[in-house]
């Protein structure tokens, strides 16, 4: 693997989806839940998407039920409860670990990229953030209490980068 846009995760319906569609745009990647006390940023999410999608951002929800087991349902019922709860239009993939021997290679190559608190690889919750730049570079690697909204500075710098 030389890049990011080499992995084509499953999107929540199970077809591929190939990161390569985003080469040149800025990528906002969280591992998501919906039974988190984070939950909530599913609205800031979509509030940044819904603002700068036009300029290039794409945000991307991993559900993941590694933590607490907060996301327990099918693909079929997080799509629902997004979409009813926070009218979320961002693109879900399917459900995904994010740490040990079935880390899906998104979360693989992220970790790899940008270490968290002390160096450490391994996700620690819901609602890990990761900005990758337009030319594929992981920027920024944030924690669950980052709200999306704390975001918007990073967001604005990359999208004003030239494009690969």
């Amino acid at each position: 693997m030389t890049s990011l846009y080499d992995l084509a995760p499953r999107s929540a319906d199970g077809a591929p989806y190939p990161l390569a569609q985003h080469r040149g745009k800025v990528l906002l990647i969280v591992n998501t839940a919906s039974k988190c006390g984070f939950t909530p940023q599913y609205e800031g999410l979509e509030a940044l998407w819904r603002r700068h999608r036009a300029d290039g951002l794409v945000v991307l929800g991993f559900p993941c039920n590694q933590f607490g087991a907060q996301e327990p349902g099918d693909s079929e019922e997080i799509s629902r409860f997004c979409s009813l709860t926070y009218d979320v239009s961002f693109p879900l993939m399917a459900k995904v670990a994010v740490n040990g021997p079935e880390t899906d290679p998104v979360f693989g190559y992220l970790k790899s990229e940008k270490k968290g608190l002390l160096g450490t690889a391994g996700i620690k919750w819901n609602f890990t953030k990761f900005l990758v730049g337009r030319d594929g570079r992981v920027i920024g690697r944030y924690p669950p209490q980052t709200k999306p909204a704390d975001l918007e500075g990073e967001i604005a710098k990359a999208l004003a980068e030239p494009g690969p």
